[in-house]
């Protein structure tokens, strides 16, 4: 189980979570194995060239899944060709937190200072991430300008925030609400549609006037080298829905505030042509590209 990024950030908190019960169905043991770099590509390029026998997947998330292909001038691999959607594992919405230094309350209050300072405000991120486009996406809709830091991966920009040398993040909320606990992250809005259960008195970016229908998220899912055989999908994908499904996966997905997204190998198909095409409009109008 390849995981394009390093440990501690979402998808590799989730392999770990999963990999040893698929052990105990399976018998042989599920390698978790972090290959970082060039944004995620490092991981997707090893499971496309990969044989096509499901001994080797990776479990990324929306930014490799859905944006590289608009965000990179050139890749060695086609996301639909190339590979094979297996099964989806979670959302986890995204949480918008600043350093408790940043003089916001709301959304707005944000949007306002990064108005009258434009280019101050930094936002740390993985460039080409689903963070990275969800801060995009909300400068297109507002207006707003901020700088964005390059880092190595959802812990270094949470860690680049807490400690005071970033100010503005959109993360995952699996990795940063235990930051935002212990007081080092101050929340000011969740990504999602609705507001999360586990929160109920944090109100969603979309209630922002101006900001309506505004979601985004960390998507978790797991592919495989393209022309995988149909009865090994089958099978992976089914006992992956199992896991997520079970009383005690989903309590702890939810203790994160994470949700099971369960799926066909072919709803999963269709969500990744379409969030493709979402993103790519988001790349576009940003103009920003990385080669």
């Amino acid at each position: 189980m390849l995981i394009p990024y390093p440990a501690g950030g979402t998808s590799d908190i989730l392999a770990r979570m999963i990999s040893p019960k698929l052990t105990e169905v399976w018998g042989p043991q599920i390698i978790v194995d972090n290959r970082v770099g060039a944004n995620g590509n490092i991981a997707m390029d090893l499971t496309v060239r990969a044989p096509a026998d499901g001994y080797t997947l990776v479990l990324n998330d929306l930014g490799n899944l859905a944006i590289s292909p608009s965000m990179y001038s050139k890749l060695p691999f086609d996301i639909i060709r190339d590979l094979t959607p297996v099964a989806m594992v979670s959302y986890s919405a995204h949480l918008l937190t600043v350093h408790p230094s940043v003089p916001v309350k709301t959304v707005k209050e944000i949007i306002a200072l990064a108005k009258a300072n434009p280019g101050k405000l930094n936002m740390p991120v993985g460039l080409g991430a689903a963070v990275h486009l969800a801060g995009l996406s909300l400068e297109q809709r507002t207006g707003a300008k901020w700088v964005y830091v390059p880092t190595k991966g959802g812990q270094a920009s949470i860690m680049t925030v807490a400690t005071g040398e970033g100010d503005l993040l959109f993360m995952g909320m699996l990795q940063t609400l235990p930051h935002v606990k212990s007081g080092r992250l101050k929340l000011i809005a969740v990504s999602s549609e609705k507001r999360d259960p586990n929160l109920p008195n944090v109100p969603t970016v979309s209630e922002t006037p101006g900001l309506e229908g505004f979601v985004t998220g960390s998507y978790q899912g797991i592919v495989g080298p393209a022309k995988l055989p149909a009865d090994v999908v089958s099978k992976i994908n089914a006992e992956v829905n199992r896991i997520i499904g079970t009383a005690e996966i989903k309590e702890k997905l939810a203790g994160h505030g994470t949700v099971p997204l369960p799926m066909s190998p072919q709803d999963m198909g269709k969500w990744l042509s379409a969030e493709k095409e979402r993103w790519a409009k988001v790349v576009k109008t940003s103009g920003f590209k990385i080669d």
